[in-house]
């Protein structure tokens, strides 16, 4: 219960209004998570419970307001729903028994592009039987149907885990490695943590903490440090550290105190590859030389913050795109879940998102591309404006 809510998996309820999305989540749960009314239109805005769903794990469900609701407000809240697609790992569509039209079928579409797996639920069978026609229109669509009633269906539980597990991502069933797979057992680990104006009063930042727990896991021996005191940490090594990771806006610094023969990389980089696509990113990185005066990049974050005086977003990182390319660029921000319209941007550059899921940042990486837009991340930026990138990512290909 204790899980991120980054490392859960997203499953979102998506259908029409009064076709009983809220009763399915209420029964799965056990919990009385949505308002259940016979009024259109009662779910206005997303509703998410975060809960321990045996034997699959920690997961996130959303229960939407209904595609063609018609009630006051209605586009607003029709394009929440549209934006939660693309966090959810797994989709499930609910219909009764008068099947889906075009409504659904939009939803499919956009499931399918993101590559989003779907099941489909009918309820209220309790009611109304299924016609024929309809329960085979809905198999071409999808091979995971389930005939059921949230009020009536004891089994309805045990069908949902069981078209569930069939669905399930790869990287959720085993969880890829941080950093623990770049390194042998019983390597040591140098973390570089910087202690400066961003860093949180008491404790470290999540990206930091993630790791050195996953190289612990990995049987690691892990020095954490901060940057003024690497020096003189190597000179008391006998045998050098396997790799050092450092917080991506000391690079220059750590890059120039740590031996060539030695892997250098950063939390940020570590967490492109475990969230998004490294390959994707590297390649969008290496437009940043090609950039023109007036060309406008995006700087995009997962989850808002206030920015502080010498912010990375809103500071750092610009300097460093103006001082690599020395072009007059147009950096604008951009925070939060929505994803606002791309189509002006000649590049985009992501935060590390250590507080979202994988499939949200793919979501995002797959919008990018479709527009032709590269697409690249923090510290894979940093790198290539300092220099280092080639350095940075060579850990990745041994």
């Amino acid at each position: 219960m204790k899980a991120l809510k980054s490392q859960r998996l997203h499953i979102g309820f998506f259908g029409k209004t009064n076709v009983g999305k809220s009763s399915l989540i209420n029964k799965i749960t056990g919990q009385d998570v949505s308002i259940v009314s016979e009024i259109e239109g009662t779910t206005t805005d997303v509703v998410e419970k975060s809960m321990e769903l045996l034997p699959i794990g920690p997961v996130n469900f959303l229960d939407t307001a209904g595609v063609n609701d018609k009630s006051q407000l209605s586009d607003e809240r029709i394009q929440k729903t549209l934006k939660i697609i693309n966090r959810v790992d797994i989709a499930v569509i609910v219909c009764d028994s008068n099947g889906i039209d075009d409504y659904e079928l939009g939803l499919i579409k956009e499931f399918q592009s993101l590559g989003i797996p779907f099941l489909i639920i009918v309820n209220k069978t309790d009611i109304s039987s299924i016609e024929r026609e309809v329960y085979d229109n809905l198999k071409v669509l999808s091979d995971d149907i389930i005939l059921s009633s949230a009020k009536s269906d004891e089994k309805l539980v045990y069908k949902f885990k069981q078209a569930l597990i069939k669905l399930l991502p790869q990287d959720f069933v085993e969880p890829p490695k941080i950093a623990g797979d770049l390194v042998e057992e019983k390597s040591t680990v140098i973390l570089v943590i910087p202690i400066d104006k961003q860093a949180p009063k008491g404790r470290l930042i999540l990206p930091q903490v993630q790791v050195l727990r996953d190289l612990l896991d990995s049987n690691c021996q892990v020095l954490a440090l901060k940057e003024t005191e690497l020096e003189n940490a190597l000179k008391n090594f006998k045998t050098p550290p396997a790799l050092v990771i450092t917080d991506s806006q000391a690079f220059k610094f750590v890059s120039e105190i740590v031996p060539e023969d030695i892997a250098l990389t950063s939390f940020s980089i570590l967490f492109a590859r475990l969230k998004g696509d490294l390959s994707v990113f590297i390649k969008g990185a290496k437009t940043i030389d090609s950039l023109n005066d007036g060309d406008s990049v995006l700087i995009l974050e997962s989850c808002t913050h206030h920015a502080i005086e010498d912010d990375i977003g809103k500071v750092k990182i610009p300097a460093l795109l103006k001082k690599k390319t020395g072009k007059n660029l147009i950096i604008e921000n951009f925070s939060g879940h929505d994803f606002p319209d791309i189509s002006k941007y000649k590049l985009i550059i992501h935060c590390g998102a250590c507080m979202t899921n994988r499939r949200e940042i793919l979501s995002r990486i797959i919008k990018a591309n479709q527009q032709q837009i590269p697409i690249t991340n923090y510290g894979i930026a940093i790198s290539h404006c300092l220099g280092i990138l080639d350095r940075a990512v060579e850990i990745f290909n041994r």
